[in-house]
């Protein structure tokens, strides 16, 4: 079972593609020279960093290329950041691939990467919330990139604070993955994570995978019965998440995602790909919902469907909408000890055409993590 993700989504600006609608505001993240306040010297200007890039569409892991670039300058409503751990998700190779082409034209060379931590080393002028010397995690605009490189800037609108109790590797697992989990569960399904919300029965597919894993542990936070499918040799790690069914995918019950107990679904959050409308909705309660976090054309038609013929059941396409907030949350609950972050693999920024190929494989368990 192949697990992928992620459509990003802001108000302003709604993108389309024929295989992978992928929404991203492009106006906060203009880029503005401006004053600042730095740890540098004077003598630090002009020095460069060691970056992961690629030129072209294509080519996989063997188009990495190692370089010295300068260091990026935070416009005034970003931190400079100095990484100690960066995180992949399927996002990144999909790119690469020219798959989001159309809606996110890289303007090579791409430093590709999206999810961070480490020290805030410089603010812009507008920045108030954040100040050198802070410990920090952040989501990097896919526009401009620059996730792999030993320096990048974020907007402080999606900086949140890192406390000492959330190590880096741990925390650069959750912008992308966390952020969807968490908005699957809260926002679209209206789970309490103060269990005080009606019970309901919730199926997650490769529920060992970077979304999945987050969403077991978000789910059992509410008054909530988790199925999930994985593979045979994640089962007993998706037990210890909290799962109360655990399926192997492979198996009849598996592919047609029963419930062992028999229980209908209210709802099921879509990590893997590969099934259709009719193998969710048999297992659907009346007003069931699948929410999908790989939208593809096929279910974008099958979501239209389903509204044209005002049916109960629902497949609800997700597209992420990053919210500081929201990932302050998700860091708090890690430093309480109520979620934590499955590390697959870690690798030296000298590795990265290693953990490359390991996310396009597409059967992490949990977070691939580079390390700095």
């Amino acid at each position: 079972m192949r697990c992928h993700h992620l459509s990003f989504s802001y108000p302003r600006v709604t993108l389309w593609h024929v295989s992978l609608p992928f929404s991203y505001s492009l106006l906060p993240f203009c880029f503005t020279l401006t004053h600042s306040t730095s740890f540098f010297s004077a003598g630090d200007m002009g020095k460069l960093m060691h970056a992961v890039q690629y030129k072209s569409y294509g080519g996989g892991p063997s188009a990495l290329r190692h370089v010295e670039v300068p260091l990026p300058t935070p416009s005034k409503d970003e931190v400079l950041i100095k990484l100690e751990a960066a995180s992949l998700n399927p996002f990144d190779w999909k790119v690469q691939k020219g798959m989001l082409w159309p809606l996110l034209p890289c303007k090579f060379p791409y430093i590709p990467g999206t999810d961070i931590a480490g020290e805030v080393i410089e603010v812009g002028k507008s920045v108030r919330k954040f100040k050198p010397g802070d410990k920090v995690v952040a989501l990097v605009s896919p526009f401009s990139g620059g996730g792999l490189a030993e320096f990048a800037v974020a907007k402080e609108s999606i900086t949140a604070s890192r406390p000492s109790e959330a190590s880096a590797s741990e925390s650069a697992g959750l912008p992308v993955a966390g952020l969807t989990a968490h908005q699957a569960i809260t926002k679209t399904i209206g789970i309490k994570l103060d269990g005080s919300g009606e019970r309901k029965n919730v199926l997650i597919t490769a529920a060992s995978g970077g979304v999945g894993h987050y969403a077991i542990q978000l789910a059992k936070l509410g008054n909530t019965h988790v199925t999930a499918t994985c593979g045979a040799r994640n089962i007993e790690l998706v037990k210890s998440l909290g799962a109360d069914e655990v399926i192997d995918y492979k198996t009849p019950d598996g592919a047609a995602l029963k419930s062992p107990s028999g229980k209908k679904y209210d709802a099921v959050i879509h990590c893997a790909v590969g099934f259709p409308w009719s193998t969710f909705e048999p297992n659907l309660t009346l007003n069931g919902k699948v929410v999908d976090i790989t939208p593809s054309s096929a279910s974008m038609l099958t979501f239209a469907l389903k509204k044209l013929t005002f049916s109960k059941k629902q497949l609800v396409p997700l597209f992420l909408l990053p919210k500081r907030e929201d990932l302050q949350y998700l860091i708090d609950l890690v430093k309480e000890g109520k979620l934590k972050t499955v590390l697959d693999s870690k690798y030296p920024l000298t590795k990265a055409e290693d953990a490359w190929a390991k996310s396009i494989d597409g059967h992490a368990t949990g977070k691939i993590i580079i390390e700095f």
